[in-house]
């Protein structure tokens, strides 16, 4: 069992950067792949960024040169740096980790997820 807990969302200008946080539970994290999907209103959730254990990482096209994924192993946490945000960021973003050692863009792969926290991006 992997328990996810997501920190740093809130109120932020456009142009501006946040950071988000991706605690993790349990002693097995360096062998999830780890991904950040986000869920605006009306919509479906969707794939935003991803990394392997070994540090391959893939982007949703609407994020690629403004988002960067990271992990520390050692810290059992994901980060999601976020630059030049626009008002289409904004969202619920929500961790996910998967079993396995590939990212995928499927939300249906993943088993662990955490409650997800607020992203506004203000005009």
């Amino acid at each position: 069992q992997v328990q996810l807990v997501e920190s740093g969302g809130g109120l932020v200008q456009a142009g501006g950067s946040l950071r988000l946080s991706c605690a993790a539970s349990g002693s097995t994290f360096s062998t999830y792949a780890m991904a950040w999907f986000r869920q605006a209103p009306g919509k479906e959730r969707e794939f935003v960024a991803g990394r392997t254990r070994s540090g391959y990482s893939t982007y949703a096209d609407s994020v690629k040169g403004r988002f960067t994924i990271s992990r520390d192993n050692a810290k059992n946490t994901v980060y999601l740096q976020m630059n030049s945000l626009k008002l289409e960021d904004t969202a619920v973003y929500y961790c996910a980790a998967r079993g396995s050692s590939a990212v995928v863009t499927t939300l249906l792969e993943y088993n662990y997820w955490g409650q997800g926290t607020q992203v506004t991006v203000s005009s």
